[in-house]
């Protein structure tokens, strides 16, 4: 059985601003300091965002200090829920590709730098939970390096990198993949275009989701 690891911001959602404000209250309340400004996120998982953040206000922090950071932004996302259902979207094709995928037998999971009591919130806001199997996953209290929670993940599932795929919209998605041996289908519905996707590694690159069959195709007989 094949299996698909799934990305989430800008791959199967997009919040529209409303994830910086809720990380901005999560991370007040664990520091007691006022977000000025956020490191950069893009294909980061939320611990190094924090700690990063944490230094642009130069503020030195621990585990314990992420722990009650990663506490403080799971209660803002479900508070928010609905502010975050209403202000966001899942990105166009999002919901066919997990349902065609799910329909041609493919486990599906997710690996995202989100934590995973936040990742289960932003899609089943949106209805895209169905069909992931979170216990497989991995999230980003897992591990600070993306190609870590890859591994992570195979090891869950029980599965070979031969018969996975991972789909996302940076190009650390792709490194992260690359370096377990997984097929990478990136997606330029995020800050990076097909050409850059293209040129940092990934074997196959769409400009979004919307062509299910093509994704099955892909997904199903690998990308040669």
């Amino acid at each position: 059985m094949r299996l698909v690891l799934w990305d989430i911001d800008h791959t199967l959602i997009d919040t529209r601003g409303v994830g910086r404000e809720l990380s901005a209250a999560a991370f007040e309340a664990a520091t007691g300091v006022p977000m000025r400004k956020q490191a950069k996120i893009d294909g980061i998982t939320e611990p190094v965002i924090f700690r990063e953040t944490a230094k642009l206000h130069g503020l030195v922090t621990d585990r314990n200090d992420f722990e009650r950071f990663a506490h403080a932004l799971e209660r803002q996302h479900l508070k928010r829920a609905a502010e975050l259902r209403e202000r966001g979207r899942a990105l166009p094709g999002a919901a066919e590709a997990l349902d065609a995928l799910a329909a041609a037998g493919v486990r599906q999971t997710v690996v995202s730098g989100n934590i995973q009591g936040v990742a289960k919130v932003k899609l089943s806001v949106f209805g895209l939970d169905a069909h992931i199997d979170w216990e497989i996953g991995a999230y980003g209290e897992d591990a600070d390096e993306r190609a870590d929670l890859v591994r992570l993940a195979l090891d869950r599932a029980g599965v070979a990198a031969a018969d996975a795929i991972l789909i996302g919209d940076t190009p650390a998605d792709v490194e992260g993949g690359r370096a377990h041996g997984v097929q990478v289908v990136a997606v330029a519905s995020g800050k990076s275009s097909e050409a850059d996707l293209k040129a940092a590694g990934a074997d196959a690159a769409l400009p979004d989701l919307r062509d299910a069959g093509l994704l099955v195709q892909l997904v199903r007989d690998g990308i040669r």
